[in-house]
């Protein structure tokens, strides 16, 4: 897909509806549906470097079009990404935590199925 974001401005929100959109810009890249559709379209142009860099692969376009459509097949959101609004998106630096100890159900449950595969008549000593 070429000029995504020039393709992108004839989409007009509340207007255009699938057809147009695949008129316009052809299938997406990826569906997902959740209350409504969401299509994403990814424009993205490599080329290779100069020997001097051994010819490293340099990206050059990489867009990305996010399309929220309704369930009567209208546009109702769309958003534009290219690599400078990427490059501005913050992530979280939050970190889920386990809330298993080293000492739970499973560790005890798998300590006790090692000891039974290692010791299956019993006769070893138990370890403190």
């Amino acid at each position: 897909m070429r000029n995504l974001e020039k393709k992108q401005n004839n989409l007009i929100i509340l207007e255009s509806n699938k057809n147009d959109i695949r008129k316009i810009l052809g299938p997406p890249s990826t569906v997902s549906s959740f209350d409504n559709d969401i299509w994403i379209f990814i424009e993205r142009n490599i080329t290779h470097e100069k020997i001097f860099k051994l010819g490293k692969e340099k990206i050059i376009t990489n867009n990305v079009l996010f399309l929220e459509i309704d369930n009567q097949g209208i546009l109702v959101k769309k958003d534009f990404f290219d690599m400078n609004k990427m490059n501005d998106i913050k992530l979280s630096s939050l970190k889920t935590q386990s809330k298993y100890k080293k000492r739970a159900f499973v560790y005890d449950f798998l300590s006790s199925m090692r000891q039974k595969i290692n010791d299956p008549l019993g006769k070893r000593k138990k370890p403190n």
